[in-house]
């Protein structure tokens, strides 16, 4: 049941646009177009049946509502990040019998929106809801940007026909440009009207409404680039494509590329027929991801795998089981789920002391709800490796006795099975970390040890219990950032649990000439972040260096208690590893995490550049004199403009955004530059700017390039609309379309920006 979706612009019987999902007849489809009655869980109490369906849009759900005047009975597919088939969420572990197993699934939101929890009246009926629901969600992740700008046009199109009729009235066609975000005035609106209504009907059908569509979706800038190259019968041949690649895009494609791209892209048969490719085909090049600023080829795992741990940068999340803030906010496996998904391969776990001898992850000293540590642990496992293959880390935070840390040692063991690391890899003491290859679907503890690694060689007798001193994070973060120097405690560790710890044995921090004469390669400090940003501006090249060998954990300060996120890009810049963010928190900070480990197959693991990984290199982030081997660049960035930008306030028809772009590049101090578009009033649908910036890159493998697009606000700060954030050395250029995702990191359908991009030796 494979589906296409085509969008086709053409007369019906009835005059209007319409759209042809390809999946008439589909058992699937139909099942839920129909609709049916499902239980919604919500707790013991709470489970109360409702009637559910797909819209015929195929992109909305409706759902029935017990609250009268509730305005919204829908949410969109576009909304759904997976569903999840069985019992795979917190509330129906909770709240369902074992035995409702095959009956349960759970429809999981992007952001911070909570799961929706059902429960069919079968386990047939329920493959169907998840089937279904699982192949709807795959066509509209498949269609491509110009796919989507199609069908959502259209789909505005439709909304605005109040009446049904296929015809658009004056009045309609101004509700419709409303709609998709462009306020223009009633002489404009009149004009396009009237230059469409070529029967002199007063409304707009069939032919007309062909015509204002091409009307309205004309962009003058692809015009010009498609007219300069397109000198074959007023089309671009194979060879003219090819041109316009090697000319304009620095693409190192073949004539037969170009005659594939077409064969496969362009939409108008004759043309295929000839290998020509049309405006239409060319426009759909900019919405394939060979006309995306991202490189492709940095897409799928394309680094080497084989360097010990320590020269990556690893994707790595704090406090990980808290969906909210720090103080009272939920703890839930729901948040060790999210944060895998995303790539995170460093997660926290804060252990302390249960009822029952059950020991419960929760932040200690606060009111955060609880969860139990063996469901945190089964969690993991099911979702350690969906989004990447390579090694994840489980950093404890271990606060428990040691009958209860026992218990946490043999739930680890007999969760995680084979996954555990319990040893360390090969027959003989190993004088480097293992390689992220080498470490391929396993699960590392980080954590204390009451003895050196190589008693796991010689069969050491360490006393099952003794005493170490708390982890650093363990004793400072409950201070609250304190400036007091907090009292370093003891705690009683168990052999059982210190056996686990192979490769990340935490220590404390004394100095950089102590660590190099007396920490080991397995050893590893974690720094809060006002430590480790002293050590990056006053001692960097020296961090650097302990980073070459070292693992080196930053976290942030206690002081965070509404799980704000501190710059973890000076931190990189130190060559720290595991820069540890509050992944709960859509902010600026999370969106450099995300474009830092957007490459190499968001795997969690960036390699470092060499200059951060072999010592003959001298390299100081914040002394650039000291390194002529630097590749420098002038980056030449012409924002051009930007396509059908999302309304901020869905809930006021004539509120339409003013756009400004903004341009952000952040990595070394001498990188560190902002320059911004002026705002254009009232188009959000498609505005053009057409600004040229310049910035200068010192260090391009550590650079990170933002898009941020805002409404403007003369009264207040202005509204976020959408950003893309990528590394430097992954950008492509020529011109290219710019994505834009949410503040949650979700990509927002039909929205880009369209650039032009030059790098150039300095």
């Amino acid at each position: 049941h494979r589906i296409e979706v085509h969008v086709l612009l053409e007369s019906d019987l009835d005059g209007f646009l319409y759209i042809s999902t390809g999946l008439e007849g589909d058992v699937d489809l139909q099942f839920l177009l129909q609709g049916g009655e499902l239980t919604k869980v919500k707790s013991d109490s709470w489970q109360k049946k409702r009637f559910y369906r797909l819209q015929e849009d195929c992109e909305t759900m409706w759902h029935e509502s017990s609250k009268i005047f509730r305005k919204n009975n829908t949410f969109s597919i576009d909304d759904i990040d997976s569903v999840r088939q069985g019992r795979e969420s917190e509330g129906l572990l909770k709240y369902t019998d074992d035995s409702l197993e095959d009956c349960c699934f759970s429809i999981i939101f992007k952001g911070k929106r909570k799961n929706l929890d059902l429960m069919a009246s079968s386990p047939e009926e329920a493959k169907l809801w998840v089937s279904g629901l699982e192949k709807v969600i795959t066509h509209m992740d498949n269609l491509n940007s110009q796919q989507k700008s199609e069908h959502w046009i259209i789909s505005c199109m439709r909304k605005a026909d109040k009446n049904g009729d296929n015809r658009m009235t004056l009045k309609e066609l101004k509700h419709f440009l409303r709609q998709i975000n462009v306020e223009v005035d009633d002489t404009h609106a009149t004009m396009l009207f009237e230059k469409c209504d070529t029967s002199r009907s007063g409304t707009l059908e069939g032919d007309e409404i062909k015509q204002f569509y091409e009307l309205l979706t004309y962009r003058e800038e692809i015009e010009v680039i498609y007219g300069k190259y397109a000198l074959t019968d007023g089309q671009m041949s194979a060879a003219n494509l090819l041109t316009f690649l090697k000319t304009e895009q620095m693409a190192s494609w073949s004539l037969e590329d170009a005659e594939n791209f077409i064969e496969k892209h362009e939409p108008d048969q004759t043309a295929k027929q000839k290998k020509h490719l049309t405006k239409d085909g060319f426009l759909r090049y900019f919405s394939q991801k060979e006309g995306s600023i991202f490189n492709p080829e940095h897409q799928p795992v394309y680094q080497d795998m084989s360097q010990p741990l320590n020269h990556y940068f690893i994707s790595s999340s704090h406090n990980t089981y808290l969906m909210e803030d720090q103080l009272k906010g939920p703890s839930s496996t729901e948040a060790y789920i999210r944060a895998l998904s995303k790539g995170c391969r460093c997660v926290e776990l804060d252990i302390w002391d249960g009822p029952d001898g059950e020991p419960l992850i929760y932040h200690g000293h606060t009111l955060t709800s609880r969860v139990l540590f063996k469901d945190v642990i089964k969690a993991i496992k099911d979702y350690a490796f969906k989004a990447s293959e390579y090694p994840v880390i489980l950093s404890l935070e271990n606060h428990c006795s040691v009958q209860q840390q026992k218990l946490m040692a043999h739930y680890m063991i007999s969760i995680l099975g084979s996954a555990l690391l319990t040893h360390p890899l090969g027959n003989e003491m190993p004088s480097a970390l293992p390689s992220p290859q080498e470490l391929k679907r396993r699960i590392l503890v980080k954590g204390k040890r009451l003895n050196k690694l190589d008693a796991a060689f010689n069969n050491n007798n360490t006393e099952d219990v003794d005493s170490v001193s708390e982890e650093d994070e363990a004793a400072e973060v409950k201070e609250s950032d304190q400036k007091t120097k907090p009292k370093k405690s003891k705690i009683k560790l168990a052999k059982e649990l210190s056996d686990l710890v192979i490769y990340c044995k935490s220590v404390h921090f004394n100095s950089f000439e102590h660590a190099k004469e007396k920490q080991a390669f397995y050893e590893m400090a974690s720094f809060k972040e006002s430590k480790a940003k002293t050590l990056a501006d006053n001692s960097a090249s020296a961090f650097v260096h302990h980073n070459m060998d070292k693992l080196s954990r930053i976290y942030p300060a206690g002081s965070r208690t509404d799980s704000s996120n501190y710059n973890p890009v000076p931190m990189w810049n130190a060559g720290c590893q595991i820069v540890a963010l509050n992944f709960q928190t859509p902010c600026k900070q999370m969106d450099l995490n995300q474009g830092r480990f957007l490459p190499n197959g968001k795997c969690g693991y960036i390699l470092k550049p060499e200059f951060m990984r072999n010592p003959d290199f001298l390299f100081d982030p914040n002394n650039l004199t000291k390194a002529p081997w630097l590749r420098r660049k002038t980056l030449h960035i012409m924002v051009i403009s930007a396509q059908q930008l999302p309304k901020l306030n869905k809930d006021k028809p004539k509120s339409i955004v003013d756009p400004l772009v903004r341009v952000e590049i952040y990595g070394v101090a001498a990188d560190r530059a902002s320059q911004q578009t002026p705002h254009i009033n009232n188009n959000g649908f498609n505005p053009t700017w057409n600004r040229n910036f310049q910035f200068i890159i010192n260090v391009p493998e550590l650079a990170i390039v933002r898009f941020e697009v805002e409404d403007y606000d003369t009264a207040s700060a202005n509204d976020f609309i959408g950003q893309y954030t990528l590394p430097f050395t992954s950008m492509q250029y020529g011109y290219r379309r710019v994505p834009l995702l949410t503040q949650s990191g979700g990509i927002i359908p039909s929205a880009g920006l369209f650039v032009h991009i030059m790098a150039l030796d300095n």
